[in-house]
């Protein structure tokens, strides 16, 4: 196989002096409740996003060119942050909006060349454009000598997916590539955005089930979540989701009508799962932890409506593997609308666990599963190449 070094030299006839990696990330539970300020339970995971760069002095240009496009390369003004919108071309607005909220400050991109390689799969819940603005970040800094905190670049990269992509996301994602830690979840309060590790149970290991269902969240769903939760905030005369508790929703359910009723409900039971989740963590308590992500794919499945069938199979077949075989939970992860699951087993069962699952998905829908096992990761990283020579 060749390797991204020597296709990147390939494509550009010249050597790359700085490699950026982004991973992606899963999140363990605390599902849509990062934008309405709830606590949430992101790891970062070993696949990534790769940027090679090169610094060019070609007129200020940014040529952009991506693996999983072949030869086809892309030159991006660093003045220019006119979002595109040709279909193929819409994953250029992660970087461009990622140009664009930095130049807001005063940062202007230089000019480069860059490649970009992914072992992350797109669509599947996996955090793959948080991964490309973290990455695109990281290099805008390197290049022009301004650096910021990783909570200041997480916010540049949300305002870049606000304004460029359409998204109106939470501040999870973000958060979760730039400061993940290998071994541990991490606890993120997304009101007072502050980040509290939380080691991982050596024992287990994280299983990811990608679905094949390509999520698109630019297409309104997602918006209408959040402005259904602003709207039940509104009926309930609230400020804050902190202030609510599950007895005041049920309270006001005939005020707040069957919809906007269930995205209430789910938003409090999901904070205070978040909370009891990270307890059962700390304390090593597996039935617990297997209980509480059920109950929130259920929730999600239910009362947030973000499921699918292939999702809910996933999660049914996960459960059906059994805690006293060394399943420790299961749930949809990520915003859902398709995408993957996230299941927590011991690691002496992974590869059976893996084949029993591909082996129900097969059976419900007559295809293959995409399936993997993952560690938690560093965050998004940084390393100059210039001791590096291309392969010969």
């Amino acid at each position: 196989m060749i390797s991204d070094l020597d296709q990147f030299c390939a494509q550009y006839g010249c050597t790359p002096s700085l490699r950026i990696e982004a991973p992606g990330r899963v999140n363990l539970i605390g599902e849509h409740i990062d934008y309405i300020g709830g606590c949430v339970m992101p790891v970062a995971i070993e696949p990534k996003i790769t940027l090679l760069v090169a610094p060019e002095s070609n007129g200020g240009k940014i040529e952009l060119w991506s693996a999983e496009q072949e030869d086809t390369k892309y030159k991006i003004s660093p003045k220019d942050f006119t979002p595109k919108t040709i279909p193929e071309e819409h994953w250029l607005n992660y970087a461009i909006g990622v140009m664009g909220a930095y130049a807001e400050q005063g940062v202007m991109t230089p000019g480069c060349r860059v490649g970009i390689f992914s072992t992350l799969p797109a669509g599947a819940g996996l955090s793959s454009s948080a991964a490309l603005e973290t990455a695109f970040a990281l290099l805008i800094e390197e290049l022009s000598g301004q650096s910021c905190s990783i909570l200041e670049r997480a916010l540049r990269c949300q305002r870049a997916e606000h304004e460029w992509v359409g998204v109106p996301c939470g501040i999870m994602d973000q958060l979760s590539v730039g400061a993940g830690l290998k071994n541990h979840a991490l606890l993120i309060d997304c009101q007072e955005q502050s980040i509290k590790p939380v080691r991982l149970p050596k024992e287990l290991n994280l299983v990811v089930a990608d679905s094949g269902v390509k999520h698109a969240l630019a297409d309104g769903e997602y918006r209408e979540r959040r402005q259904a939760c602003e709207a039940a905030l509104e009926i309930l005369h609230e400020n804050s989701w902190r202030n609510i508790s599950l007895e005041s929703v049920l309270k006001n359910q005939d005020a707040l009508g069957d919809r906007l009723f269930k995205r209430a409900r789910h938003a409090v039971t999901e904070m205070q799962r978040v909370n009891e989740f990270s307890d059962a963590l700390i304390n090593n308590q597996i039935p617990k932890m297997a209980q509480l992500m059920q109950d929130s794919h259920n929730s999600l499945r239910d009362d947030f409506e973000v499921s699918c069938p292939e999702l809910d199979v996933l999660v049914d077949a996960g459960f059906a593997f059994g805690v006293e075989k060394g399943h420790a939970g299961s749930r949809m992860t990520g915003a859902g609308f398709g995408g993957s699951t996230i299941h927590l087993v011991h690691e002496s069962i992974a590869s059976s666990f893996i084949e029993h699952l591909r082996s129900r998905y097969q059976k419900a829908f007559g295809r293959e599963l995409n399936c993997f096992i993952t560690q938690a990761s560093d965050g998004a990283r940084l390393q100059p190449l210039n001791t590096l020579k291309p392969a010969l």
